[in-house]
């Protein structure tokens, strides 16, 4: 095994490379509050002949998800060709979300977001967490109340617009009822926000795993699992709603009868 400060460095460096572009930093329009981070996840659906079928969310926390007027700011690596605006406002925000019971997550279909784009001229180049990095069941068993060391990927509000980017670093511990806590400082406008780990593996190798999100604290700081959140996936259908408001455009004319975004990989 790695020792710690060299496993560390390339499960950092693993995020940052692969997955650095699949997070967005959200808030309530014209209000400094309820910052958050979002990020893309792939769900495969199939495999078959012809390649992998692919369904694809936005995921966050479900209490900054439920705000009716939000804005996203965009990176200039998130869109292309770069947008002029750094905003972009999505009127009846909450509508667009479904909840997965009580997980304290909310997913929302992205067909609407690229709908969006292509009116606009301009296409997503986002990284997504696929199923391959997505927790398993398997991967949330073999956690243990002993302490690992776990990374959060979220956008900090730090008191202007920018939401730069961080990875904050922690430890995360599984208690015997099966919960995940999340031990270390939580910035504000990280709640919503992948936390992965470096599982090591055999020689000096090591698999980057994301262990589910961060929700907001409430006397210590929750991680919904990730193996949980894609078993509750199917039985919570996602809204197809999801409606913008900007430069002039119609919210409501984002592919309404187009449910998923799904493409072959």
């Amino acid at each position: 095994m790695p020792d710690l400060p060299d496993l560390s460095s390339a499960t950092i460096d693993a995020i940052v490379g692969h997955v650095g572009r699949s997070t967005l930093p959200f808030q309530r329009s014209h209000r400094e509050e309820q910052h958050a981070t979002a990020f893309w996840f792939n769900e495969l659906v199939e495999t078959t002949a012809e390649g992998e079928v692919i369904r694809q969310y936005l995921v966050t926390a479900s209490e900054p998800a439920r705000v009716e007027m939000a804005e996203f700011t965009l990176r200039p690596d998130v869109c292309a060709p770069a947008m002029s605006a750094e905003k972009l406002m999505m009127t009846d925000f909450a509508e667009g979300w479904t909840h997965l019971g009580d997980l304290g997550v909310a997913v929302m279909p992205s067909a609407a977001l690229h709908a969006h784009g292509a009116r606009k001229g301009w296409r997503w180049t986002t990284d997504e967490i696929t199923d391959g990095i997505a927790a398993t069941e398997e991967d949330i068993v073999g956690l243990s109340e002993s302490p690992v060391p776990a990374y959060l990927l979220g956008h900090i509000a730090a008191g202007d617009s920018s939401r730069e980017q961080a990875v904050v670093v922690g430890q995360i511990t599984r208690a015997s009822n099966g919960s995940i806590r999340w031990m270390g400082d939580l910035p504000q406008g990280c709640v919503g926000a992948p936390v992965f780990i470096g599982a090591p593996l055999s020689g000096n190798s090591f698999k980057l795993v994301c262990v589910g999100v961060m929700l907001p604290a409430d006397g210590h700081h929750a991680i919904a699992p990730f193996d949980r959140i894609r078993s509750t996936l199917g039985a919570f259908p996602p809204n197809t709603t999801s409606a913008f408001d900007g430069a002039g455009a119609d919210p409501r004319t984002a592919e309404p009868k187009r449910r998923w975004w799904r493409r072959r990989s």
